[in-house]
């Protein structure tokens, strides 16, 4: 008796039409998605615009601190050579260091809309100079912040440096030379905010017209954040 086998005929018309229908799917997804947040009020054009727009800004500030930087190494140069203008050119540097430092600041939050790597994950959210009671002891008041949104604590250590003149010599304090447990650095951590109060005493004659504040936070590969404030005393 003969057996009988099963004939399947393969039609390629129907396998390429199953391939495609596989094929469409991600991409009506895609187009759910999108008409998703189309709905919702995101337009894509207007997002990379914006995005396109917020990358001119960080350039337009790279090169605007570039520039300030080497006026500043000019003058620093300058300074090293002249004896009697030394005040004048410290107080230079000192407004040029303020406006670098602003700069940084705004690059720093540029590049958090953005998401650019590379900035500090904490920042000097706040600065000021509290006079006292006691002539020559001030208190500076600081609250450290977060640039982007926080998700877990950071820690690391606070440097200070008074810089000023006495006479017509530019002469820089550390934190060891102004607080009284000569401190060289303050610890914080933190996830949110943090304020933090440092007590100093400026020393003789000496004549303070900045304020320079390093944040070295003890995260790997964290960059540490410099920034320099004038010296501007609010009454007690």
């Amino acid at each position: 008796m003969q057996s009988r086998l099963p004939i399947r005929t393969d039609s390629p018309l129907r396998r390429a039409l199953v391939f495609g229908a596989v094929a469409l799917v991600p991409v009506l997804l895609y187009l759910a998605y999108e008409l998703g947040r189309y709905r919702a009020g995101y337009d894509v054009r207007e997002a990379l615009a914006a995005r396109a727009a917020l990358r001119a800004q960080i350039s337009e500030l790279e090169r605007l601190d570039h520039e300030q930087r080497v006026q500043l190494a000019a003058l620093e140069s300058a300074g090293i050579g002249q004896t009697r203008e030394r005040a004048e050119v410290s107080r230079t540097i000192g407004e040029l260091q303020a406006q670098v430092a602003r700069q940084a600041q705004d690059l720093a939050f540029y590049r958090g809309v953005v998401g650019d790597s590379g900035q500090s994950p904490v920042k000097i959210q706040q600065f000021k100079v509290q006079a006292t009671a006691t002539p020559r002891r001030f208190v500076l008041k600081l609250v450290l912040g977060r640039p982007v949104r926080p998700e877990d604590m950071v820690g690391g250590a606070l440097g200070v440096t008074v810089e000023g003149s006495e006479g017509l010599l530019p002469v820089r304090h550390e934190l060891a030379d102004v607080t009284v447990d000569k401190k060289r650095e303050i610890p914080f951590n933190f996830r949110y905010l943090q304020s933090i109060d440092v007590e100093i005493d400026i020393p003789g004659v000496f004549r303070p017209e900045r304020v320079t504040v390093e944040l070295r936070p003890n995260r790997k590969g964290a960059a540490p954040l410099r920034q320099t404030f004038l010296w501007n005393p609010e009454p007690a």
